[in-house]
C-alpha cells in the first residue's frame, strides 16, 4: 500500500455483510432477467430466499449477540463499522430488495407463470367443485397431523422452530358466559413441513386422499396449504369463533457455537451444540403486509423481537417453497438439462482406473465432466479391488444416500483399513454428519473428527495399492484432490475441479495430511500441497511477492484468482501493494469480496468480477504469471480454500500444484473463458456495488463474450477441444 496516497486504512475495505447482500442482489437479478426461462426466475427467487433464510440464522444472528453483548467491533478489526450500524444497513439493503422481489413476483413473474397456464390461487378463487375436492382432502390428509396450542393460564407460549410457517389467531367461546370471564385467547397452528406448501388443485378428486398423478405440461393450478388451512379453522375450533388470523414465519440465529477448549469427546460436544441451537433466539419473524397487531405484538413480545425484527411483504412468506412450482414438469420453461460429459481420461468404463492415473494426471472439471464416471468411479474402484489395502477420504458434506460412505462401509467389510475424517461442524449439515460418523464405525470404518479447533474443509481421498513396481510387489499410492466436496447432488450443480494423481511427491504429502487430521502429529513438512493453517497464507504472500518482484524488473507481472469469498485482510493488503507495483490482478470472486478494487494509489491494477448463472460457480483456482507470458509456464494451484481469514487461519486447507501441461492449459481456459464473459458477469466498483457487464459491439454469437461462462464451457467439453 501506498500510505502518501491512501493511509485510511477504515476505508480499504469494503463491509463483509454488505458486500454478501450484494451477492444475494446478483442472484435476484437472475429472477428479474427475460432471458432467463420462467421456471429458472421462479427458481432463483427460491435460491434468494434460501440464502437469505442462511443470512439470517449466520450473519445476522452474530451481529445481534455481539449487539447484546456490547461488542464494538470483530476481533483484530477496528476499522469496522459497529454491529448494531451493520444491522440497520444490512436490514435496509433487506428491506429494499425483498421490495423489488414482491413487485417483479406481482407484476412481471406471477402473471407470465399464469400465461403459461401455472396458477398460484388463493382458496376464495376456487370454484365449488375444487373447493370441496380441496376441503375433502384436508379432511383426510391434513387434519389429523394438525396441533393446535391455545396459550392460557394452563397452556404456556408454545416452542415454534426455526424457519417454520405458523398461523397465529385470536380465538374466543361462541357462547360466552358474563360470570366466567371468558376473553379471547391466543392460539398457534404450524404449518406442517411434511406436506407441500402448495397444493395442486388439478390433481385433486373429491373424496381421494391422494391425488393424481399431473400429466406433463398439463394446465396446473395450485393453492398454498396456509390457505387451505385458514378456511377450514372451525373444524379445528369446535365452539369457538376465530377474530383474527396472522400467518407467520419465525428465524431463529445458528450462531451458537460452544467453546471448543477442554473438549473430551466432540461428538458429544457437536449434539449438544445443536440442540442449544435449536432453543437459540429468534432473529426475525415475517408477516404479510397490514397484519394483525394484536397477534404481532403478542408474538414479538413472547419471542423477544423488536419492530426492526419484523418483515413484511406481499407475495409467499417462505419463497423458497417456490421449488416445488419451479420443479413441475414443463420442460419448455425449464433450462436444457445438461448431461455431464465422461472425462476423455476414462472414456472405457471397463479400464483399470489406476492404470489411466499412472498413464498422467487427470484433471476432472465438474458438471462439465461426469463426477460420477471419475471421482465416485476412483473410490468405488478402491474398495472392491483386491490389491488395495487402504482408503482414507476426508467428508465435510455428501448426500443423504452418500455412494462414498456405502463404498467406505463396503471396503472396510471386506477386510481394508479404511479411515475417514467426518468435519462433524459443518455448518448446517452437522446432524447428517453425526449420522453419517456413527454408521461408518458400526462398520468397522476408523472416524476421526478432525483437530480439536480447526473444521476440517480440504477435499481429499486416500488409496493405497499393493502393485508390481519395477519387477517386485509393494505399495503405490494415488490421490483425489479437489475443491468441492463428495456430494453427488451438488456435482451436478456446483462447478468444482479435482486432479487425480499418482504423483508420489503429491501423494506422500496427502499422507502426512492424513496423519496431520487423523493423529496428534503437528509441525508437518509437505513438498508440493499447500496446507492451511500452517503454511498457506504464507505461501500465498511469498506468490506475490514474487509477482512484485518480477513486475519491478520489467517481467510479466499478473495474478489470476478465482474463488467463493475474498476477505483476508493480509492477502488483501499484499494485493494493494502488488497493484501499487505494476502487477495486474484479475480476480473472480463469485460471493463478497471485501477488498476494493480500481481505487487509484491503492489498488487501480485490480480488477473483481463475479459470475452469477447457471451452475454456482465453487472451483478456487489461483494462477501466477512466473515472469512468463506463456500460460505453460505459469504457476497454478487449485484449493479448497477461499482467500478468507477463517480458510487461512482456522481451517484445515489444502491447495494443489497442478505440474501437467494439458491440465494446465485447460485451467487457462477456464480462467480466459471467465475473463472474457459478458453475458453472466458483473464488474466490482470501488464502492462494493457492481455494473452487469453487456457484449462489446460485434462480438461473435459463439465467442465467451455472448455466450457466457457456462455454455461456452459447456460446448468446449463436447467438443473436447478449446474454442478460444
Amino acid at each position: 500500500m501506498t500510505p502518501d496516497t491512501h493511509d485510511s486504512s477504515q476505508n480499504a475495505f469494503i463491509n463483509r455483510d454488505m458486500s454478501w447482500l450484494e451477492f444475494n442482489r446478483r442472484v435476484l437479478a437472475q429472477a428479474f432477467d427475460d432471458d432467463t426461462p420462467l421456471l429458472e426466475r421462479l427458481k432463483f427467487v427460491a435460491i434468494f430466499a434460501s440464502n437469505l433464510d442462511e443470512f439470517f440464522m449466520k450473519r445476522i444472528g452474530l451481529l445481534k449477540s455481539r449487539v447484546r453483548q456490547q461488542i464494538a467491533h470483530s476481533p483484530n478489526r477496528p476499522d469496522e463499522l459497529p454491529p448494531l450500524q451493520t444491522l440497520h444497513a444490512c436490514y435496509e439493503m433487506i428491506r429494499e430488495m425483498e421490495d423489488k422481489l414482491a413487485a417483479e413476483l406481482g407484476a412481471e413473474i406471477i402473471p407470465a407463470l399464469k400465461a403459461q397456464g401455472i396458477e398460484i390461487v388463493e382458496y376464495e378463487e376456487l370454484g365449488k367443485k375444487n373447493r370441496k375436492a380441496v376441503d375433502d382432502w384436508f379432511n383426510t390428509a391434513v387434519f389429523p397431523i394438525l396441533t393446535p396450542l391455545a396459550v392460557d393460564p394452563g397452556h404456556r407460549f408454545p416452542f415454534i422452530s426455526n424457519l417454520s410457517t405458523n398461523l397465529g389467531l385470536i380465538v374466543e367461546p361462541i357462547e360466552t358466559n358474563p360470570h366466567s370471564g371468558d376473553e379471547p385467547r391466543f392460539a398457534r397452528i404450524k404449518i406442517p413441513a411434511v406436506l407441500p406448501a402448495y397444493i395442486r388443485v388439478d390433481a385433486l378428486r373429491s373424496g381421494d386422499d391422494e391425488p393424481d398423478e399431473p400429466t406433463p405440461n398439463a394446465p396446473a393450478r395450485f393453492v398454498p396449504l396456509s390457505q387451505i388451512i385458514i378456511n377450514n379453522l372451525d373444524d379445528l375450533f369446535p365452539g369457538m369463533r376465530v377474530i383474527e388470523v396472522l400467518p407467520f414465519r419465525l428465524t431463529r440465529s445458528a450462531a451458537v457455537e460452544l467453546d471448543d477448549e477442554d473438549v473430551e469427546d466432540l461428538l458429544e460436544h457437536v449434539e449438544e451444540e445443536l440442540r442449544m441451537r435449536r432453543f437459540a433466539n429468534a432473529v426475525r419473524i415475517q408477516t404479510p403486509p397490514n397484519p394483525s397487531q394484536r397477534i404481532l405484538d403478542f408474538l414479538t413480545g413472547e419471542l423477544g423481537l423488536s419492530k426492526d425484527d419484523h418483515f413484511s411483504r406481499p407475495g409467499p412468506l417462505a419463497c423458497i417453497d417456490l421449488f416445488e412450482i419451479a420443479g413441475i414438469d414443463r420442460p419448455d420453461l425449464q433450462t436444457t438439462p445438461w448431461k455431464p460429459v465422461r472425462p476423455a481420461a476414462l472414456s472405457d468404463p471397463e479400464a483399470d482406473i489406476f492404470a489411466k492415473i499412472r498413464e498422467r494426471d487427470i484433471l476432472v472439471h465438474h458438471p462439465y465432466e461426469s463426477f460420477s464416471d471419475s471421482v465416485e468411479r476412483f473410490i468405488a474402484s478402491a474398495a472392491k479391488d483386491p490389491d488395495v489395502l487402504a482408503i482414507k477420504l476426508t467428508l465435510y458434506r455428501t448426500s443423504q444416500d452418500s455412494p462414498f460412505v456405502d463404498s467406505l462401509i463396503r471396503a472396510a467389510e471386506e477386510g481394508k483399513q479404511v479411515a475417514c475424517l467426518v468435519e462433524l461442524r459443518a455448518r448446517f449439515d452437522e446432524e447428517k454428519n453425526v449420522t453419517f460418523a456413527r454408521k461408518l464405525e458400526a462398520a468397522g470404518v476408523h472416524v476421526a473428527y478432525g483437530v480439536l479447533g480447526l473444521k476440517t474443509h480440504s477435499k481429499c481421498s486416500l488409496v493405497v495399492r499393493r502393485e508390481k513396481i519395477q519387477g517386485s510387489w509393494g505399495l503405490r499410492t494415488y490421490a483425489h484432490l479437489g475443491t468441492g466436496n463428495y456430494h453427488p447432488k451438488t456435482a451436478q450443480l456446483y462447478t468444482d475441479l479435482g486432479l487425480l494423481t499418482a504423483d508420489e511427491q503429491i501423494t506422500s504429502d496427502v499422507v502426512r495430511l492424513f496423519n496431520m487430521i487423523t493423529g496428534l502429529s503437528t509441525g508437518q513438512h509437505y513438498n508440493q500441497l499447500v496446507v492451511a493453517p500452517d503454511h498457506m497464507r504464507n505461501r500465498f504472500m511469498d506468490l506475490i511477492d514474487n509477482e512484485i518482484a518480477n513486475a519491478k524488473a520489467g517481467k510479466p507481472a499478473h495474478i489470476y484468482a478465482k474463488m467463493n469469498s475474498m476477505e483476508d485482510r493480509m492477502i488483501t493488503e499484499k494485493l494493494y501493494e502488488a497493484s501499487n507495483a505494476g502487477v495486474q490482478i484479475d480476480l473472480v470472486v463469485r460471493g463478497f469480496c471485501c477488498l476494493k478494487p480500481g481505487v487509484p494509489g491503492l489498488s487501480e491494477n485490480i480488477r473483481v468480477r463475479s459470475i452469477i448463472g447457471r451452475f454456482l460457480e465453487h472451483s478456487r483456482i489461483y494462477v501466477f504469471a512466473n515472469g512468463s507470458d506463456d500460460p505453460q509456464s505459469h504457476l497454478y494451484f487449485i484449493s479448497s480454500a477461499d482467500w478468507m481469514y477463517r480458510n487461512l487461519s482456522n481451517r484445515v486447507e489444502a491447495a494443489c500444484p497442478i505440474h501437467d501441461t494439458d491440465a494446465k492449459l485447460r485451467l487457462w481456459e477456464i480462467i480466459e473463458v471467465a475473463l472474457r464473459d459478458h453475458r453472466k458477469s458483473w464488474l466490482m466498483q470501488p464502492d462494493g456495488s457492481y455494473t452487469r457487464l453487456e457484449a462489446p459491439k460485434g462480438a461473435d454469437s459463439d465467442s465467451p463474450e455472448r455466450l457466457g461462462t457456462f455454455e461456452t464451457l459447456m460446448r468446449s467439453t463436447r467438443s473436447s477441444r478449446s474454442i478460444i
